[in-house]
């Protein structure tokens, strides 16, 4: 079955927008069960990156151009290499929803419960809306 996981950061200065096509083996019947497949892929993904060691590293006017465009100039080292623990990280996305830190939405509907039965058909788009939470103080 295939999705169109869409992100967006609400508290970015600029309304980037990613949207990505995702495989997922078994097609979901729950928010939870759609969250934990959206996860596991990308604990997969992020635990099969292999880490490239150049001899010298340098940034070209493009890269520092490119990578400023995001807002963080850097070369790309990993200073941790050990691997994420699928359990783990899908019990944090799940805390996460709980505590609304982000909203999931397919077919521009609000999904607000994690075990209500979910219809997802092949090419739905899902979004994923991180929120920010804003600091400061009242008088």
């Amino acid at each position: 079955m295939k999705i169109v996981v869409t992100v967006k950061s609400v508290g970015k200065k600029k309304a980037y927008l990613t949207q990505k096509e995702w495989e997922l083996l078994d097609e979901p019947t729950t928010l939870r069960e759609l969250i934990t497949a959206v996860v596991r892929k990308n604990v997969q993904d992020f635990n099969n990156k292999e880490v490239e060691v150049p001899l010298m590293n340098y940034l070209t006017k493009s890269d520092i151009e490119q990578q400023s465009v995001t807002g963080k100039v850097g070369f790309g080292a990993h200073y941790n290499e050990s691997k994420a623990d699928v359990t783990e990280a899908i019990s944090a996305a799940i805390q996460a929803f709980e505590d609304g830190l982000y909203k999931v939405y397919v077919r521009e509907e609000e999904m607000e419960k994690l075990d209500i039965p979910l219809q997802c058909q092949d090419g739905d788009v899902v979004a994923f809306i991180k929120l920010t939470m804003l600091a400061g103080r009242m008088w």
